[in-house]
């Protein structure tokens, strides 16, 4: 993760809420720039890896935190 990502809590946000925030967020930051993105809403992990295949903007990394997910998408275009 680089230092400098922008960090969005979307934990406590339900399905379609995190992958709609998601897209927003990305809009934030320049093209090759990292958000990492915090949920944990069940459906989230499949959603955003759909979101991500669906709009190519690349999830690099995921870790599962117990209660929520952290991933690390990097904006493509």
């Amino acid at each position: 993760m680089s230092d400098e990502a922008k960090v969005f809590d979307f934990r406590g946000l339900q399905c379609p809420l995190p992958v709609f925030e998601t897209s927003k967020a990305i809009k934030q930051i320049g093209v090759g720039e990292e958000i990492v993105v915090m949920a944990n809403d069940p459906a989230a992990r499949p959603d955003l890896e759909a979101w991500s295949k669906r709009t190519g903007h690349p999830i690099l990394n995921v870790e599962d935190k117990g209660d929520h997910i952290k991933l690390t998408i990097r904006r493509s275009h």
